[in-house]
């Protein structure tokens, strides 16, 4: 049985994208490409420093490493033919093309909002029930946690998609963005979508601007702990929870803005996506390498021993 609609008529949708003449098309094609090296690059040193240094083996790095696996794909995912798109006149993209990009970028975006909870839960119980941590933060928890985050994640895309994918799209095919996003794409359909466009604010929006809500409180009272406190321990817990507040602010502000406040100006869903999609993997390594001693000594060791393994081969 055919999922897609009887009555869909087109193809393929045309994505506008950052419409500029070809030399400015070019400047972005190269910074584009740098950035998202870059955060292929600071994601896939953290995934491998954190599983080969002993250092970092702990709950909260194991949790790092994860939101760097799952910041690896939700910036692989669009990326690319981004980037790609700026070398064509035509920027185009299949339906089917279009319906698994906005499954993905959903998936991946849902399971790193699950493993930001989580994360914010491991940074609580150290700071204010350090006693429990071993105990509570064991690895059936962890494993729960990750389990959770990627059915989160398809709960999450499954639950819009499944609307979208028997949308008949017979009219409009222009997407007023650089990559298929699910509030544009619905609403190209020939149908009412007003229902369907409720679930999206709801599903993503709403959820979005709750979670961040309880993650702010959360990161109140640890911090509120912390300056019941005078100590080196907590001058260190205190530039951890920095860089988590930082990455789930660059996370959520986006996503909240997107889903639950769209704009009506399209070079700010612009700017949003990019930053949602692209800036936010790259800048997410950088901050937690920069904050945290201890991720760049393993990250120096991991060149160290590489530059070794070099000179003695």
């Amino acid at each position: 049985m055919d999922i897609i609609s009887k009555n869909t008529s087109i193809s393929e949708f045309i994505l506008l994208g950052l419409s500029y003449p070809q030399d400015i098309q070019i400047f972005f094609f190269v910074i584009f490409f740098l950035v998202y090296v870059a955060a292929v690059v600071g994601n896939l040193l953290i995934v491998i420093s954190v599983i080969f240094n002993n250092h970092l083996h702990s709950p909260m790095y194991f949790l790092l490493e994860n939101l760097s696996f799952f910041d690896l794909c939700l910036s692989s995912v669009a990326t690319p033919k981004v980037i790609a798109d700026f070398l064509r006149k035509r920027k185009t993209i299949s339906l089917w093309g279009c319906m698994v990009q906005m499954y993905f970028m959903h998936f991946f975006g849902g399971g790193e909002m699950s493993l930001l909870i989580a994360i914010a839960i491991d940074s609580y119980v150290a700071i204010c029930k350090p006693l429990y941590y071993q105990t509570n933060m064991n690895c059936r928890m962890l494993i729960g946690f990750l389990v959770l985050s990627w059915a989160v994640g398809f709960i999450h895309t499954t639950s819009q998609m499944v609307f979208t994918v028997g949308l008949p799209f017979c009219g409009p095919n222009v997407v007023d963005s650089i990559f298929c996003d699910l509030p544009l794409v619905i609403k190209l359909a020939c149908t009412d979508t007003y229902v369907l466009e409720l679930l999206v604010i709801a599903d993503s929006g709403l959820l979005s601007l709750v979670c961040f809500n309880l993650l702010v409180i959360s990161y109140i009272i640890m911090f509120v702990t912390l300056w019941q406190h005078s100590s080196r321990a907590s001058s260190k817990a205190v530039s951890t929870l920095s860089a988590h507040i930082t990455v789930v602010t660059l996370f959520f502000g986006p996503t909240i803005f997107i889903y639950a406040f769209p704009f009506n100006s399209y070079s700010v869903d612009n700017f949003l996506s990019v930053f949602y999609s692209i800036i936010t993997p790259f800048l997410n390594p950088i901050i937690y390498t920069l904050r945290n001693q201890e991720m760049k000594a393993a990250i120096k060791r991991l060149n160290s021993q590489q530059i070794g393994s070099c000179v003695f081969s």
